[in-house]
């Protein structure tokens, strides 16, 4: 796993060994989060009033999450604090997600995807068994497009973050699904969403502890983040949800 860095926490690569295990052919969709929360009547971290944190902002005051926006002259900032954004409201209050049953979930923390793994019996992958579900068996990183240029995969096509052409048919998340799979059946191992795994990571800046996602999304675009492929990674903290992050659930039973 790893590859000679193409960014620094890539590197440098080692041998790992995993034993057999299954994972979901697809990340978790909302109509299956939706199940859950039905079943068990579970609160996600974006529902819950949030910690009170010295200096926060008004709004950091209030249940909500992080969402992607293009950024202006005027605020450059890619990421806002959103009020009332959550699973079924994934980039706010005026969003929602009626008639997308096969999107991913996103808005998740670690928690959240922990709670939905135990309540299947399940659990999520470490970052070795995502990997190398990924690799699907070839030495050869898979590219997200083809030799003819078409887009293989849900991701960033254009200059991010300013221009994204949407040449894959898609400006935000897919439906699960949507793209050819790779050698071992799984969808969406590279873009859609980056996805949750159980292996603890570290960031300088972070407050509360930081855990590593794999896959990129469809935020992940060549000229900036090219971290859709296998080897890369990404740390984020285990208590926020974007609507760029969902995970995959894997069952360590053989067969």
């Amino acid at each position: 796993m790893g590859e000679d860095p193409h960014y620094p926490e890539e590197g440098p690569p080692q041998r790992v060994s995993v034993d057999d295990f299954r994972i979901g052919t697809t990340e978790v969709t909302n109509a299956q989060f939706a199940r859950f929360v039905a079943a068990t009547g579970y609160v996600t971290m974006a529902e819950r009033k949030p910690p009170v944190l010295p200096g926060a902002p008004p709004e950091m005051l209030k249940p909500g999450s992080a969402v992607f926006r293009v950024p202006t002259p005027d605020n450059p900032s890619w990421w806002a604090w959103v009020p009332g954004a959550q699973w079924r409201h994934p980039t706010g209050p005026g969003s929602t997600i009626e008639g997308r049953d096969n999107d991913p979930v996103v808005q998740v923390a670690y928690d959240d995807a922990q709670a939905y793994a135990r309540w299947a019996g399940l659990s999520l992958p470490t970052e070795e068994q995502w990997e190398y579900a990924a690799r699907a068996g070839s030495a050869n990183l898979p590219e997200p497009i083809d030799q003819a240029g078409k887009p293989q995969a849900n991701y960033y096509q254009g200059v991010f973050p300013i221009k994204n052409t949407g040449a894959d048919g898609y400006m935000s998340r897919a439906p699960v699904g949507c793209f050819a799979p790779n050698a071992f059946g799984l969808y969406d191992m590279i873009g859609n969403v980056w996805e949750w795994t159980t292996t603890a990571g570290s960031r300088p800046d972070a407050s509360e502890p930081v855990g590593v996602i794999k896959g990129g999304s469809f935020l992940c675009a060549a000229n900036y983040c090219a971290r859709y492929r296998p080897a890369a990674r990404q740390f984020q903290e285990r208590g926020l949800g974007t609507d760029h992050i969902g995970f995959r659930v894997m069952d360590a039973g053989k067969g």
